[in-house]
């Protein structure tokens, strides 16, 4: 058996946790919108054409904000397109994905949509076709409250509360060759410094977040953040990282370390940032937004196989198994870990598209990454503790990876404290210990524990209670000294709380 042990002091804190870590993505793309948030002729949607079934299982999730509408989409989107009357809107090919977008989902759609959702908008703008001058109108649209061309064209459509929308990106991977408008970082860095200047001019009280570098293999990277913000630093309030993962070369262990890469990005673009702060001068921190993570891979094949230009096809719908779920539950933790830095994330995406859940015309379910993800969620709030992981570790390509990915939180509100754990071990137990004589009176109120024999086990629509978590762990505090045992290869939520 393996021994780990953790240590923490409750006056040792490395910061709050911003609710909006555990965010979302919805983009025009493949079967996310059409077939998965929205489909009227579904025996499960209601009025709006907004499926129940699906808001059920978000809701679940407690996912606070969702980033929308792109990803690559945006970069080609005209926002004009998805509102107003249905029966007047364009058609419009998207060269992003290759299909066509028929527009019957548009800005005010999703805005009634997250309301159903109990979620907020993070709201993309156009900085690849488009520019300035569209940025500003769709601020208008959405924030002011009437008097105005664009806010009136809101009333007119039905709307006559502003959206309020606070949260704003600044265009989508715009180092990427890929991307429609793609820009050099001196070109990029100085169109967010002025689109964010206008937006915020048109309402002082958004946040915009800047694009960082695609992902951290990019060549750029580094030079393309440190360039961005020289440009655009004293307009935004957050930088984006992405970063997706893959197990290709079918190996477990290599993929599961990869929260070690993970933790090596957040920390460089951190020192970046500081970096330009020390030599601007500046007073104000750059909080990061992971504003696109995950893991993807699975669909690569088939995605070649979509017919260009068709409409709604199965694109990027990754079926996950239970190796996925023990990463994406390493990397959510790895980001709790920065939750000093990184005050937004979204897993991209939410449903049917690399995502926790999946739809069909007769059922929607959970996949085996929805269960970490919620546990987290939902538990993993108040207070990040500075967790100090004393573990075995093993050689990977990224340097020595600890079998225990582990972090804690404190909500002193609800006198709870959370213990989310990963025994990254293929084939061997580990015992965890933690003195916590700090937290007098605090017993093991749930251990909840998600594991399976078969790493490549998955839940589909035929069988889709294969990966399951279940509260059975075996834990204990006894003389202040929190004892459990974790099976290999296994995630685990420990739930304290003051009796």
């Amino acid at each position: 058996m393996k021994k780990s042990k953790v240590v923490v002091d409750k006056e040792f804190i490395l910061g709050e946790v911003d609710r909006r870590i555990y965010g979302s993505f919805i983009e025009h793309l493949g079967r996310a919108v059409y077939e998965g948030i929205y489909q009227p002729e579904s025996p499960f949607a209601d009025e709006q054409g907004m499926r129940r079934d699906v808001i059920e299982l978000i809701r679940q999730l407690n996912v606070p904000v969702v980033r929308y509408p792109g990803g690559n989409f945006v970069s080609g989107y005209h926002w004009e397109d998805g509102v107003g009357e249905k029966e007047k809107r364009p058609s419009r090919v998207d060269l992003a994905w290759g299909t066509i977008e028929t527009n019957q989902f548009g800005l005010n759609e999703f805005m009634d949509w997250a309301k159903k959702a109990d979620t907020e908008a993070m709201m993309a703008v156009n900085l690849g076709t488009r520019g300035i001058e569209d940025a500003r109108n769709i601020v208008e649209y959405c924030n002011v409250p009437g008097g105005t061309l664009y806010s009136d064209l809101r009333k007119s459509h039905g709307y006559d509360a502003p959206h309020n929308i606070k949260l704003w990106c600044l265009g989508n991977e715009m180092d990427g060759p890929w991307q429609m408008g793609h820009k050099t970082a001196e070109e990029y860095g100085r169109i967010a410094a002025e689109a964010g200047r206008i937006m915020k001019m048109t309402d002082p009280s958004i946040e915009l977040v800047a694009c960082g570098s695609s992902s951290y293999g990019m060549k750029s990277f580094g030079y393309w953040e440190d360039t961005v913000l020289q440009e655009c630093y004293e307009q935004v309030d957050y930088l984006s990282l992405h970063q997706y993962y893959g197990n290709r070369d079918n190996n477990t262990p290599e993929f599961l370390a990869n929260t070690v890469a993970l933790d090596q990005f957040i920390a460089s673009v951190v020192s970046i940032c500081d970096g330009v702060r020390a030599r601007k001068k500046q007073k104000k921190y750059i909080n990061l937004s992971l504003d696109e993570w995950n893991v993807w891979y699975h669909s690569n094949e088939q995605d070649k196989k979509v017919e260009r230009w068709s409409k709604v096809p199965h694109q990027l719908e990754d079926v996950y198994n239970f190796e996925d779920a023990l990463l994406v539950a390493g990397m959510m933790i790895t980001v709790l870990r920065h939750a000093d830095r990184v005050k937004v994330a979204c897993l991209a995406q939410l449903v049917n598209v690399i995502a926790p859940i999946m739809t069909s015309d007769t059922a929607a379910w959970k996949q085996t990454i929805y269960y970490p993800f919620e546990l987290i969620s939902n538990y993993g709030r108040g207070r990040v503790l500075h967790t100090l992981v004393q573990s075995p570790v093993y050689e990977s390509a990224h340097g020595n990876a600890p079998f225990l990915d582990c972090v804690m939180t404190m909500d002193e509100e609800k006198e709870t404290v959370a213990v989310f754990a990963v025994n990254k071990s293929l084939d061997e137990e580990m015992e965890l210990t933690c003195d916590l004589r700090q937290f007098e009176g605090y017993q093991v109120k749930k251990h909840v524990v998600l594991t399976h024999e078969d790493v490549k086990a998955e839940n589909t629509e035929e069988h889709p209670d294969t990966v399951v978590p279940r509260e059975n762990g075996k834990s204990s505090l006894e003389n202040g000294v929190l004892t459990a045992y974790l099976p290999d290869k296994s995630f685990h939520m420990i739930l304290l709380q003051k009796a």
